[in-house]
């Protein structure tokens, strides 16, 4: 029998700037009303095409390492809040462009940060990563604790 993995369930933060302002909201609300999970909108609250995203990426970083928890974030290509999110220390953000990355990224890199591409991934694609981020948790596994630990090392 398949052991099924639990839904998380902790702190889940969500932003974006311009460029993934549709997709967050799509994200948000399925999320809500599809996973029945609860979320915290860190913005943007209304389309600004000349907003940056390191302004919602990295408050939304703060947030994720101060509570434990996890966050989404989104811009055009899912790369600049990603670089943003990691400057924070504590943070371990991925790009998650498949479903099969994003069950990765939880298991073998403890990811607390998803970075989403809004220029580019359609809604049920987006929607199917970021359940599939959600259902997994890190694996624990001696060599994926190893690895992480040199890398929690580069920020010492």
């Amino acid at each position: 029998m398949l052991k099924k993995n639990p839904m998380y369930s902790g702190p889940l933060f969500i932003a974006s700037d311009h460029a993934g302002y549709q997709l967050k909201n799509t994200i948000d609300w399925y999320i809500k009303n599809e996973l029945h999970l609860e979320t915290q909108d860190l913005g943007s609250q209304e389309y600004d095409a000349n907003d940056d995203y390191p302004d919602y990426a990295i408050p939304l970083a703060k947030k994720v390492t101060e509570t434990q928890g996890r966050g989404i974030v989104v811009c055009g290509s899912g790369i600049g809040v990603c670089i943003a999110a990691n400057k924070i220390d504590g943070i371990r953000c991925g790009v998650g462009y498949s479903d099969a990355v994003a069950k990765s990224m939880m298991q073998h890199n403890n990811t607390n940060v998803l970075a989403l591409a809004g220029g580019t991934l359609s809604e049920n694609h987006a929607k199917l990563i970021v359940k599939t981020w959600l259902m997994h948790n890190f694996t624990d596994e001696e060599r994926h604790v190893r690895r992480l630990g040199k890398i929690a090392e580069l920020e010492k």
